[in-house]
């Protein structure tokens, strides 16, 4: 066996159906008694309730969190933790609103409660994206990582379907750049593999029926998994490219993710066979590449990003900006292969494993 270093995330997690009913309970293990509950403006009649439901122990609710984390945006939420004396903030939401817990605790120290809705991940790492003047950085700091997290099967009953669906396949996105990443070991492999076929397996049956429980109980421990992966491991190639349509083209996030993944792993194939294989398994097929591919049509997601306004000529400012700055890949990031990479998810083109090109 390679040598390996593994570093456990140091976050207590809550898992089951009905689990919110803890959170009073939850925020009485972290000393707390004065939590602002944070949300997206749509999101504000559930942010509600979990205040009722904190009672005396909640102080208001705060349902300005946007998409990327705009530093206005934490600015204003910091003065409301100011006057409003808060000494926690409980996420209920997707990346935006738990985005916005990190951005608060990274400058106040404050502890978070995080509580998932969607299967994105961002609950599970020490990571902060945040976007000032049109510009998104990203920094890892176990500072921002939430001290619990709750996952509640419930609270994903009313996800609609197509959305399960692409979440569900970002959140494989993490476990499937984790199995390659230069930093991976043991622990993480066993949990993206695990990851990868809990969500492959449950998405399709929630495609046609949202509301099958056993489904969502599966599709949510796989997000928990893949989440994990993503917050112990590095990310490449894949990661990188989402993140640059996503900045600079304004593409939606989950949707990204969701069509790049097939091309990204192939354009990796040749220098990742273990993985490769891996993946293969847990997604019960021999083509790990066109097996993503397919759960993507399983789901009902969009198969190309011709389908959410990028277009031809874009390709190529994508390909400048995404190969502008070097970072690791388990393959060289050459212009060229990057180009067809694009171009091929622009149109849809089924995804086929590269050969050669090993780094």
């Amino acid at each position: 066996m390679q040598p390996f270093v593994y570093d456990g995330l140091p976050s207590r997690v809550v898992f089951g159906q009905g689990t919110l009913a803890q959170l009073r309970q939850e925020l009485e293990h972290l000393g707390c008694s004065r939590a602002l509950v944070l949300a997206t403006p749509q999101q504000h009649e559930q942010a509600s309730r979990v205040l009722e439901l904190l009672g005396d122990k909640g102080v208001g609710v705060y349902a300005d969190a946007v998409m990327h984390t705009p530093v206005e945006v934490t600015k204003h939420a910091l003065q409301v933790v100011k006057e409003l004396n808060v000494d926690c903030t409980v996420a209920i939401g997707g990346g935006s609103t738990i985005g916005l817990g990190k951005a608060i605790a990274l400058r106040t120290g404050l502890p978070q409660i995080a509580i998932p809705t969607t299967y994105a991940g961002s609950e599970m790492t020490p990571i902060l994206g945040e976007t000032s003047d049109g510009i998104k950085t990203t920094q890892r700091t176990l500072d921002v990582l939430p001290e619990t997290v709750i996952y509640d099967v419930d609270l994903t009953l009313t996800l609609p379907a197509v959305m399960s669906g692409t979440s569900g396949i970002n959140a494989i996105a993490h476990a499937v750049e984790a199995l390659y990443a230069r930093d991976c070991n043991p622990v993480i492999a066993l949990m993206a593999e695990e990851g990868i076929a809990a969500l492959a397996r449950s998405l399709p049956v929630i495609a046609n029926d949202p509301t099958h429980v056993e489904a969502r109980s599966d599709a949510l421990y796989g997000a928990w998994l893949c989440g994990t992966c993503l917050g112990s491991v590095g990310m490449s190639l894949h990661h990188k490219l989402c993140h640059t349509l996503g900045g600079s083209f304004n593409l939606p996030h989950a949707e990204t993710h969701t069509i790049v993944l097939p091309y990204a792993l192939a354009y990796n194939a040749p220098a990742v066979p273990e993985a490769m294989a891996r993946i293969g398994r847990a997604l019960g097929c021999d083509d790990a590449a066109a097996g993503l591919y397919d759960l993507g049509r399983a789901v009902g997601a969009p198969s190309a990003l011709s389908e959410l306004g990028f277009s031809v000529d874009d390709v190529e400012r994508a390909t400048e900006i995404s190969t502008l700055n070097p970072y690791w890949n388990p393959r060289d990031v050459e212009a060229k292969g990057i180009h067809r990479l694009l171009s091929d998810a622009q149109s849809g083109k089924r995804p086929q494993a590269e050969s050669g090109g090993g780094q």
